[in-house]
């Protein structure tokens, strides 16, 4: 049974950091591209990075460019988001996913696999 499970969430103030984590189990990751999606109140899932299982490639939404780092540890099978200086606005859940496929695509609808999400909120 696949399973992806995410952690690191947590409530922080603005300008500090929070590394998530996408931890799964009955898949080998590193065969999968991985994204990480946000959904606030009332708004739509959109996706915030993704890192592609053929060669590594990164991608982020413009408004975490410079602030969010994606990354990969294969032997551990885990997916990282660090995010940094983080704004009221990154408040939302957030989800990863993975796709069985090498490269990333950018809908919601295109990932096979979803964790259960783990909940942001920045405020002072």
């Amino acid at each position: 049974q696949v399973q992806l499970v995410e952690s690191g969430g947590g409530l922080v103030q603005p300008g500090e950091s929070l590394r998530l984590s996408c931890a799964a189990s009955g898949l080998t990751l590193g065969n999968y591209a991985v994204g990480w999606f946000r959904q606030a109140p009332g708004k739509e899932r959109e996706g915030v990075s993704c890192i592609s299982a053929s060669d590594g490639s990164t991608y982020y939404a413009d408004s975490v460019k410079g602030r969010f780092t994606i990354s990969r540890d294969n032997a551990k099978n885990t997916v990282y988001l660090q995010m940094n200086k983080l704004k009221p606005e990154d408040t939302a859940v957030y989800y990863c996913a993975a796709l069985k496929l090498e490269w990333c695509l950018p809908g919601v609808n295109d990932y096979d696999y979803w964790g259960q999400g783990t909940q942001v909120t920045v405020s002072s």
